[in-house]
């Protein structure tokens, strides 16, 4: 039998599906290219707004009709399982806090298929670091699915790291609800698990998931220390969710906005070369136009180089969920107005990289070439096809507002130790 895992959402829900297909292989399963030419599918689904929720609903019900055998797990499966249930009643459904029974349920459900196969090895690999967090945001189904901060162990966890980069890993995706706030259960932080980690050596870069301003605050200097290190991207995703006080406040983010805006100029007096990605919610229950306001302020004075605007919307099980609501068509256009505003910025900000040359790993196939990733995470498209995993020396030649455009100029056979510096 064949099976195929098709996993939706977040990059740790994609990195939990990378070690169930693990599993499946140790079964003695074979790895499918698509889920069209699976025999079992597994279903790993995510829940974070509604329309989400209802596609993965809708493609259980088209697997189902096509005779897959489907098993579901993720977010979904945790949050909502009476509605898998109803399309499909016969399924399992594994959340994420029981994967440590996927193994035997796939034997029991479906026996041994032979020896274990091999599991084909990428050029990036996902690590998630922990389980749940420890925030109450008062919108976030997530909580509700993954629970309370568990912290893995950091042995383990710098043995598969080690066992990555053996592997030829080039980059590394440490990923969880909150980076931030790993070790805070057992004593430990973020930045101690890094140096465990970056002691390893090799030719590869770290890339750090998500982190909230309040939990960075936090571990802010064993974290800064660690980044020292260049194999370790100058990057960090950090949430605002919204430049107003009151609203802050209401989403239960346990900062204000200025509390935000030191922290990334802490951030980037360390590393001026630093990339910061951020979040924004809009239409967020009671946000009025002046709230609105100060986040189109906010998008326009942060300066980052990635924002992601959301439209908010209401999960079952949260408080927000029964708050009085912004009408769809006024937050329709508040969304309207902070993506023309963070458009604009963000194509401003990536004036900087023009014609400055960067080192770069090759990460990605795009639509019209390759994608590279510069010591700071910002994205090149070189217009050609390069294997990925690799090394090059680009030239930024051009930029959009999402990303820029380069060519390359040679490529290293070792990754430098020091960075070559930028070239105006």
């Amino acid at each position: 039998m064949r099976y195929f895992v098709e996993t939706y959402g977040c990059t740790m829900n994609f990195g939990e599906g990378r070690e169930l297909a693990e599993v499946m292989a140790s079964l003695g399963y074979m790895e499918s290219e698509s889920a069209d030419d699976a025999d079992i599918v597994i279903l790993n689904t995510c829940t974070v707004v509604d329309t989400t929720e209802k596609r993965m609903l809708s493609r259980l019900s088209e697997l189902r009709r096509l005779g897959k055998e489907v098993v579901i797990t993720g977010c979904l499966a945790k949050v909502q399982p009476r509605r898998i249930e109803i399309r499909a009643p016969d399924a399992p459904i594994l959340p994420p806090d029981e994967y440590g029974s996927f193994r035997q349920e796939i034997e029991s459900r479906f026996g041994i298929a032979g020896p274990a196969v091999p599991v084909s090895h990428h050029n990036d690999a996902i690590l998630p670091i922990s389980q749940g967090c420890l925030g109450n945001c008062s919108y976030c189904i997530t909580k509700l699915a993954r629970g309370h901060l568990r912290s893995y162990p950091a042995e383990t966890l710098t043995e598969r790291f080690r066992r990555y980069v053996d592997e030829g890993a080039t980059e590394i995706l440490l990923t969880s609800q909150d980076t931030a706030c790993y070790g805070f259960d057992t004593g430990t932080d973020l930045g101690a698990l890094l140096e465990s980690m970056l002691r390893i050596e090799g030719e590869y870069r770290v890339r750090i998931g998500m982190m909230n301003p309040n939990n960075l605050s936090r571990c802010l200097d064993s974290l800064l220390a660690a980044m020292d290190d260049r194999r370790v991207y100058r990057f960090l995703h950090i949430p605002v969710q919204s430049g107003s006080d009151r609203v802050l406040k209401a989403m239960r983010r346990h900062y204000t906005a200025s509390d935000f805006m030191e922290l990334v100029d802490t951030v980037r007096s360390s590393f001026p070369d630093v990339s910061i990605a951020t979040d924004l919610i809009c239409g967020f229950p009671g946000e009025t136009d002046e709230d609105h306001e100060l986040s189109v302020r906010m998008v326009r004075d942060l300066r980052a180089d990635t924002v992601n605007i959301t439209r908010f919307s209401p999960r079952p099980g949260t408080d927000a969920f029964s708050m009085p609501q912004v009408h769809g068509r006024i937050a329709s256009e508040r969304s309207a107005e902070l993506t023309r505003v963070k458009n604009e910025t963000e194509f401003d900000v990536n004036g900087s990289m023009v014609n400055r040359r960067f080192t770069a790993l090759s990460t990605e196939a795009g639509k019209d070439g390759t994608i590279l990733r510069t010591d700071n995470y910002r994205p090149v498209v070189v217009r050609e096809d390069i294997p990925l995993g690799e090394f090059h020396e680009v030239e930024v030649t051009d930029r959009r507002s999402t990303y820029l455009i380069g060519r390359v100029i040679r490529s290293h056979k070792s990754v430098p130790q020091e960075p070559e510096g930028l070239v105006p």
